[in-house]
């Protein structure tokens, strides 16, 4: 027990009490709020082992068609590599979005020399200012239909050029189709499906996957400010800190895609349709393991942790109640809602900004099989993350890399290999693990 208890204007201790005292001549004291260890009284380790990897341009010769690096007036020109992916169509290509507003296609091979265009849509996006670094918007999200080789459907989430004080913030998810013939998509092909209100230009959102299901799910950040200042995360009237599920095949009244009729929230008064999971904060990337139907999330914390939840349909991710497993303590919410912890979480001595990537089903590496690949931002850490199913837990983090530059996001070929990229002014932006 405290000694200091008996004071009345400490007011009532639960736990006792922390007195500091800086040794000058004047003494303050006042109750804080020092959030308790976990159940088991054990912080997770950042890594339980390590492999001997190294790092390689996975291109050496890549060009990206129309990038220089700089403008016509001599402004850097960096290329941001938000997302690459295959398209399923069987000609062991990559799709690459930049956060600029263009998507390239890649023919996976070591020597490639060129990123071709397919689609441009610069003109419409509001795209990250590299040089001051103050906004997070831009192309955020890419998803590929599962049908692509009948249909050439790409869906794209980007926020909008024409916001102003005026007009307000907004980000759009739309759908572009690829020509066959042309193997391009014209800006005229967009079928815009969502307009989305976007209060601050961070925390945006934009990560896209389609669920073995069929559907399209896309994360949405909590709309920015620092704390979640309106209470969005915990908020099932607005789409913000939310995850979606909808279906793109269909069309249900007065929208261009449908309600699945067993999303979770159907019933729930207020709530919106679309909701399938909500209490996320800055969700960077979101991925579907097609082998066992597990949607990944990575969600970027505020203030200690970083975390990586498996989507579960109507869960609660605590965002800004919690921050990880511990309470954050937003005034603006219910602190007794139930809440779904994360399956794995670090602090912010580890890394401050965590990238979301993919379960790695690959061939070159047999022992990071079934892993979910992860990094983080601001440290360059990346890691293989091993989850039981069965057990609903964790039973291994391997460390792949320690410090390194910045990643972005990761990719996936046809293969199952797994690739990760990084922003350049030179455009060498794509990376591979390779055995040391």
């Amino acid at each position: 027990k405290s000694k200091f208890a008996s004071f009345a204007s400490f007011g009532k201790a639960q736990q006792g009490h922390l007195c500091l005292q800086d040794h000058g001549n004047l003494v303050s004291y006042r109750n804080i709020k020092i959030r308790l260890p976990r159940a088991d009284d054990a912080a997770p380790k950042s890594s339980d082992s390590k492999m001997d990897l190294e790092v390689v341009e996975a291109f050496p010769q890549l060009k990206w068609e129309d990038f220089e690096g700089a403008d016509e007036n001599g402004r850097v020109q960096v290329l941001r590599p938000v997302e690459l992916i295959h398209p399923g169509d069987g000609t062991n290509r990559l799709f690459a979005a930049d956060q600029r507003g263009r998507i390239y296609a890649i023919n996976n091979q070591a020597d490639v020399k060129e990123a071709t265009v397919i689609l441009d849509i610069q003109d419409r996006v509001q795209a990250h200012d590299a040089a001051s670094n103050v906004n997070e918007e831009g192309l955020l999200g890419m998803a590929i239909h599962p049908k692509f080789k009948q249909n050439g459907y790409v869906f794209v989430y980007y926020t909008s050029n024409k916001s102003s004080l005026k007009n307000g913030r907004f980000s759009y998810v739309s759908r572009f189709t690829v020509d066959r013939s042309t193997g391009t998509a014209s800006g005229d092909s967009e079928l815009i499906l969502m307009k989305i209100d976007q209060p601050f230009a961070n925390h945006n959102g934009g990560p896209m996957t389609f669920g073995n299901d069929g559907l399209l799910y896309i994360g949405f950040g909590d709309g920015g400010g620092r704390n979640d200042p309106d209470g969005r995360g915990q908020d099932l009237s607005n789409l913000m800190g939310t995850i979606l599920r909808i279906d793109v095949d269909h069309k249900s009244a007065g929208k261009n895609y449908a309600i699945p009729a067993d999303n979770p929230f159907l019933q729930t008064k207020g709530a919106l349709p679309e909701i399938y999971a909500y209490g996320i904060r800055n969700p960077w990337r979101i991925a579907n393991d097609p082998l066992t139907g597990n949607i990944w999330i990575a969600d970027v914390g505020q203030d200690q942790w970083e975390e990586i939840n498996i989507l579960r349909k109507g869960a609660n991710y605590g965002w800004s109640i919690a921050e990880g497993s511990y309470g954050f303590g937003n005034a603006k919410v219910n602190p007794n809602v139930k809440v779904t912890d994360p399956i794995w979480e670090y602090d912010h001595q580890i890394g401050k900004s965590v990238t979301g990537g993919y379960v790695y089903r690959g061939k070159v590496f047999p022992k990071l099989v079934g892993c979910y690949l992860f990094a983080d931002y601001t440290s360059g850490r990346i890691w293989a993350l091993r989850y039981d199913s069965k057990r609903q837990q964790v039973t291994e983090n391997i460390q792949l890399r320690g410090t390194g530059s910045p990643v972005m996001a990761f990719g996936l070929d046809e293969q199952g290999e797994v690739y990760f990229t990084g922003e350049s002014v030179n455009g060498k932006s794509i990376f591979k693990f390779r055995p040391n």
